[in-house]
């Protein structure tokens, strides 16, 4: 299992979740390092002075944000943790809504999230919640120092993250030449669409993401044994730095928080002002649905 990377909570209501915050894919293809061919040493990347081509060390840099006239403004890691501090820490459920609605241009990076603490039955209790809602959660989280949008989705006994582009993200489609929508708009006969569905139905079949692979790392992979078999191997000697941990969080009483957050989203409740951000619209209940989507 890899390292945790973050430590945090979901917040759910006035409810926190306290979990840990894992990579859910890795890269299984082949990766080359470079080599300098005439000592077989391993050329890395250093961190340089653009003007002087001198080295710098990682404490002499700063990070700063170019504007329009070509000056920088610059930001120290505390300034920036403190310019948003109540999310950098947490994973803010604002919404919820229907898997189908979330398009996949949009789908980015998925990570596990382990709870941490004593913090397994509140875990379970979204988890289950949101199977039987049918919904996945629509949260904002901060990672690396980026305000990050996400989706929450129960996935068989855990809860994934998978971070979400935001929508300027996406190019517009307008730059593409593409042909009209609609079957009359694009000049399709009856007759080949009637053949088009044939063959889409003839290759239908269920979802099994272990019938695919990686061809070409096959392919190169081979190719290694090969080179392996006939003693064409070099020795690189190679240092690696190990991530360092995150920090942990807090747990707090279930039943009292679930009654206060519930008693707070009913109309006219005046028990306290409610300053997180909430969507503009109240949503309908999502029907229950006997369907469980595990991965």
């Amino acid at each position: 299992m890899p390292r945790v990377i973050w430590k945090g909570a979901i917040t759910f209501g006035l409810v926190h979740v306290p979990v840990a915050l894992y990579p859910a894919s890795q890269d299984v293809g082949i990766d080359f390092d470079w080599l300098d061919k005439r000592s077989m040493d391993p050329v890395g990347y250093k961190r340089v002075n653009k003007r002087t081509g001198k080295d710098i060390q990682a404490e002499n840099i700063v990070k700063g944000i170019k504007q329009d006239d070509g000056e920088y403004v610059i930001l120290s890691e505390e300034q920036i943790k403190a310019a948003y501090p109540k999310s950098t820490q947490t994973i803010e459920i604002e919404s919820f809504v229907k898997a189908s609605e979330i398009p996949f241009t949009l789908l980015e990076t998925p990570y596990y999230l382990e709870p941490v603490g004593k913090g397994e039955k509140v875990y379970a209790l979204l988890r289950e919640a949101m199977f039987e809602a049918g919904v996945i959660g629509i949260a904002r989280v901060v990672m690396h120092t980026k305000e990050r949008l996400a989706a929450l989705i129960p996935s068989g006994a855990a809860l994934v993250l998978n971070t979400i582009r935001w929508a300027g993200e996406i190019r517009p489609l307008e730059d593409l030449k593409l042909p009209a929508e609609g079957k009359t708009a694009a000049g399709l006969k009856p007759a080949e669409l009637k053949m088009a569905a044939q063959l889409i139905a003839d290759m239908t079949g269920p979802w099994k993401a272990d019938d695919y692979s990686d061809k070409f790392s096959d392919a190169i992979l081979a190719l290694v044994r090969k080179k392996i078999e006939a003693g064409e191997t070099t020795t690189v000697t190679t240092l690696e730095e190990a991530p360092s941990e995150a920090g942990t969080s807090n747990v707090v009483d279930l039943t009292a928080l679930l009654t206060k957050s519930l008693a707070k989203r009913k109309p006219g409740s005046s028990d306290g002002d409610d300053t997180r951000s909430k969507p503009a619209s109240a949503k309908k209940p999502a029907a229950k649905t006997s369907t469980r989507r595990r991965a």
